[in-house]
């Protein structure tokens, strides 16, 4: 956050989502139940627009609206649902992504026998039913819940169980709590673009004398050093999660489209900053952690001060780039840019204010039920050669699945990609996903 907006929850009066916060994690779901219900504010009028897509999904690609999905009118893309019956692989999308972001990737699944569905998830796209106010009930939000929306899904078509759920940047979370929770659905798992280590875990064994972990760095001490570096700096977790960025999203100078195609070059294999990527190292002090992230580019650590749209747009590619770049074609960036200039980013920022700040209780306390449980599926990760998103980690991409799994298949390479691989290179994100379901049958 910047030190202007820092405290704008407040200045507000103490809303819901701040009586939340404060409380524990039983007294948060006793005030959740205690408020008056809300009704589902997002934009629900369709009428004008084209069609999902805007005339650029894949031949035998689709959108249906799927209703009553644990209280949610899905929004979803499918392939492969000319033949009843075939295997279901359910793509969750990340953020600030939508089912279009997997539209790539479906053809192939199709061809391959298998039934694709990739859903714009809670909070997203055309999916209906949430609350888009900045202060919504968070528990609908809760990685938990949007979980039990991909089981209803499942359901809804369905379908008792899936051949594979894939989850790419946020939905990697959903996908592999879904994998931990309920393998008998969900029994076999593909991470896009990063790891889970595990659910939070209690201390173990401190009766007996076992030392108790050592503290993380807090998000209060990181901002704190990023505050003095020269430039002074922020990071982008705390900025998304700030109503700073919820106000700066309503009024985005260059336009949603612009915006969309300055972010996706910035996050991409063709910006400069993602070439040549060394993963980081172990560090102590919050001091070494905002001198280490520094290095990444100014998305991941911005300017303090400046807002996200100001960050991307110093970074907007030429007019010969835009115009020569096939696997983000313009119309293809017009369907982000219209889809998000109506829905709003309230919902897709709940990641942010939610799911991704432990300093919320209830978004530990939920997961803290499977303290020690494993993945017991085969899973496997996808990782592309440019992302920061999992170069980021102590040991880059190849250390992830150490931890937290019994069946950890490996992690595999996309070259020439960065974040999003299934859109940079879906040819080799396909041929892996394939290849995971032919040898993991």
């Amino acid at each position: 956050m910047s030190d202007d907006d820092s405290n704008d929850t407040t200045k507000l009066g103490l809303s819901r989502r701040g009586l939340l916060a404060v409380a524990s994690g039983v007294g948060a779901l006793a005030l959740s139940a205690a408020a008056p219900a809300r009704a589902a504010i997002v934009n629900t009028d369709f009428r004008g627009l084209p069609p999902y897509g805007n005339s650029t999904l894949p031949a035998g690609v689709r959108p249906r609206l799927i209703a009553n999905v644990n209280g949610l009118t899905v929004n979803i893309l499918e392939a492969g649902f000319e033949t009843p019956g075939r295997p279901l692989v359910l793509l969750l999308h990340g953020f600030p992504n939508l089912a279009y972001s997997w539209r790539k990737v479906m053809p192939a699944l199709a061809a391959a026998g298998y039934y694709a569905v990739a859903p714009d998830c809670r909070g997203f796209g055309r999916t209906t039913g949430w609350d888009d106010a900045w202060d919504a009930d968070p528990q609908p939000f809760l990685a938990i819940n949007m979980v039990r929306d991909q089981i209803a899904l499942v359901s809804a078509l369905g379908y008792r169980s899936t051949a594979m759920m894939v989850g790419h940047d946020q939905g990697s979370l959903l996908a592999a709590l879904g994998a931990l929770i309920r393998p008998d659905m969900f029994p076999r798992l593909t991470l896009l673009g990063g790891g889970f280590n595990g659910p939070p875990s209690f201390p173990f064994n401190t009766a007996n004398g076992a030392p108790a972990p050592h503290p993380e760095i807090t998000a209060a001490e990181l901002d704190a050093e990023y505050a003095k570096l020269d430039p002074p700096r922020k990071g982008y977790q705390d900025y998304w999660a700030s109503l700073e960025a919820e106000r700066d999203m309503k009024n985005v100078p260059q336009g949603m489209t612009n915006f969309y195609r300055a972010f996706y070059y910035m996050k991409s294999a063709d910006f400069p900053g993602n070439q040549n990527l060394q993963p980081f190292h172990a560090v102590r002090t919050a001091k070494e952690a905002a001198v280490q992230n520094a290095q990444m580019p100014e998305y991941y650590v911005m300017r303090r001060g400046w807002s996200m749209p100001a960050t991307v747009a110093a970074s907007m590619p030429d007019v010969a780039y835009i115009k020569a770049c096939k696997w983000l074609t313009e119309p293809e960036c017009e369907v982000y840019g219209m889809e998000y200039a109506r829905s709003g980013w309230t919902g897709a920022l709940q990641e942010y204010r939610i799911r991704r700040n432990n300093a919320f209780r209830p978004t530990v306390d939920e997961q803290l039920t499977y303290s020690g449980r494993t993945i017991d599926v085969p899973t496997q990760v996808i990782a592309a050669r440019e992302d920061w998103g999992s170069n980021r980690r102590v040991g880059g991409p190849m250390a992830i699945g150490k931890t937290g799994y019994t069946q950890f298949k490996g992690v595999h390479m996309v070259e020439r990609a960065g974040h999003w691989s299934h859109e940079e290179q879906p040819e080799q994100v396909s041929r892996l996903l394939l290849a995971f379901l032919r040898e993991h049958a």
